[in-house]
């Protein structure tokens, strides 16, 4: 039964999704009775050495880190992005450097709740402009590590063929801010 037992929780951990009882059995080429008994077994062990992970068997079966410890995880590996947040990063990261008002007008008065958050997450900087009236907003270094990004952003624009409206040449964000804010994305 121990074999078993670290059977299931190598194929929890690679999967690290939420799998049925006959699904594990399937991948194990056990029958699932057994496999649900070492399922029951291996969460009564989580549960008595109080680690920071444990097994989830609400729909199904899935190991996961604690309610109590997410506050590390998310520091280390950010979760998914909601799409609203997603797409006001990616106009952050496509127009990067731009006026926080500026991604307003884009994106809505939501925005600013969505800069809050992927400020929390480390994703993008913000800096007082020089007049001091708005904030000019950038991706970060951990914004490239968590898309899996090397090198310069315009350079993945250009690779990817997206890159209309992105200019080259910073000082021409003033003429472009009466057009940009006429489109929506």
């Amino acid at each position: 039964m121990e074999q078993l037992k670290s059977r299931i929780e190598a194929v929890l951990f690679v999967t690290a999704k939420v799998l049925q009882v006959n699904e594990i059995a399937e991948i194990l080429g056990e029958e699932p009775d057994i496999v649900e008994e070492a399922l029951l077994e291996l969460i009564m062990d989580y549960a008595s050495r109080e680690g920071a992970l444990e097994i989830d068997d609400e729909n199904g079966y899935i190991l996961q880190v604690k309610q109590e410890h997410l506050d590390i995880v998310e520091k280390l590996c950010p979760v998914e992005l909601k799409p609203p947040v997603l797409k006001t990063l990616t106009v952050i990261a496509l127009k990067e450097p731009i006026r926080q008002s500026l991604l307003k007008d884009l994106r809505g008065s939501n925005a600013y709740e969505h800069v809050q958050e992927l400020l929390e997450k480390g994703l993008i900087s913000r800096h007082r402009d020089k007049n001091g009236r708005s904030y000019n907003i950038k991706t970060t270094p951990k914004f490239a590590e968590y898309f899996k990004l090397k090198g310069d952003i315009r350079a993945l624009v250009k690779t990817l063929n997206i890159d209309k409206g992105i200019k080259d040449d910073p000082s021409e964000d003033t003429k472009a801010e009466s057009e940009d804010s006429e489109s929506t994305i």
